[in-house]
C-alpha cells in the first residue's frame, strides 16, 4: 500500500495535471527523442562523409588506368568506390614487389635519385622516414600516450611522446627531455610540438587507439581503465558544483 505522505513523485504524472505541466511532459518526451535519433544518425553520418571523403581522394588514382578502362569509358558514368579497389590492389602489387629482393634494389636506386634533387628529395626523405617511423615497429614514436602540462601549469593535455633522443636540446637545457606532439581536437592531424622534461611527462595506461578515439569524439568516449589502482591511491574527486 502507497504511502499517501511520501514525498516520491512521478513528475510525468504531476505534469499531466495542468496544461503547462503537460507540454513541459511533452517536451521532455520529444528533446529524449530527438537525442536518441541523433545518438543513432550522427555516426552513420559520420562515417558516410569519412568514406565519401577517402573515396574522392582514392578515386584519383584511376588516373593510372588508360582512358578505356575507365569506369565513365566502360559502363557510361562515374562509379565510385572503384579506386578504393584499385588502390587497394595497387598497394598489394607493390608490397609484393618491393619485398622480392630485385624490386627492393629498384625501389633503393629510385630512392637516391629523389633524394638528390633539391627541395623534393627533402620532402620525399621526410616523408619516407615519419611513415617508416608511424607504420613500422623500426621507431618509437606514436607508440605512448602521455600527459603534460599545456598551454600552461595546471592543465593537463593527452599527447604522443615522438622522440626521446634529443642531444641538442638536453645538452643546452642541462635537462633529460622528450619530445611530445599534442594534438587537436576533433582533427588530431594538427597539434603542437613540445619539448617537456621527462620527469613532467606522465605516462598514461590508455592504448593510441583509445587515446584518438578520445580526441576524435571531444573528449566524450573515455577509455575504461584496465589498471585502475584502489581507490585510497586515488586524488580525491571535488563535487560537482
Amino acid at each position: 500500500m502507497a504511502d499517501p505522505t511520501s514525498t516520491d513523485r512521478d513528475p510525468d504524472v504531476d505534469d499531466a495535471g495542468d496544461g503547462k505541466g503537460g507540454r513541459r511532459s511533452f517536451a521532455r518526451r520529444l528533446r529524449n527523442h530527438l537525442i536518441a535519433g541523433l545518438l543513432i544518425w550522427i555516426p552513420v553520418m559520420v562515417t558516410v562523409w569519412v568514406i565519401r571523403f577517402l573515396s574522392r581522394i582514392l578515386d584519383q588514382s584511376l588516373v593510372l588506368l588508360p582512358p578505356p578502362w575507365r569506369p565513365e569509358a566502360l559502363v557510361g558514368q562515374y562509379v565510385p568506390g572503384v579506386g578504393i579497389i584499385l588502390s587497394f590492389i595497387l598497394l598489394v602489387v607493390t608490397g609484393v614487389v618491393v619485398r622480392n629482393l630485385f624490386g627492393g634494389q629498384i625501389v633503393a636506386g629510385f630512392e637516391n635519385l629523389v633524394r638528390r634533387i633539391p627541395v623534393i628529395g627533402s620532402v620525399y626523405g621526410g616523408a619516407k622516414t615519419f611513415s617508416e617511423t608511424v607504420l613500422t615497429d623500426k621507431g618509437k614514436s606514436f607508440k605512448q600516450v602521455v600527459m603534460v602540462e599545456f598551454p600552461r601549469k595546471g592543465i593537463f593535455s593527452v599527447g604522443f611522446i615522438t622522440s626521446e633522443e634529443l642531444e641538442e636540446v638536453q645538452a643546452k637545457t642541462a635537462q633529460d627531455v622528450v619530445c611530445v606532439f599534442v594534438p587537436t581536437t576533433p582533427n588530431p592531424t594538427t597539434g603542437f610540438i613540445v619539448l617537456v622534461p621527462r620527469d613532467e611527462v606522465v605516462r598514461l595506461d590508455m592504448t593510441v587507439d583509445e587515446a584518438f578515439k578520445m580526441l576524435l569524439t571531444l573528449g566524450v568516449v573515455v577509455p575504461k581503465w584496465s589498471n585502475k589502482p584502489v581507490a585510497a591511491d586515488l586524488a580525491p574527486q571535488q563535487p560537482p558544483p
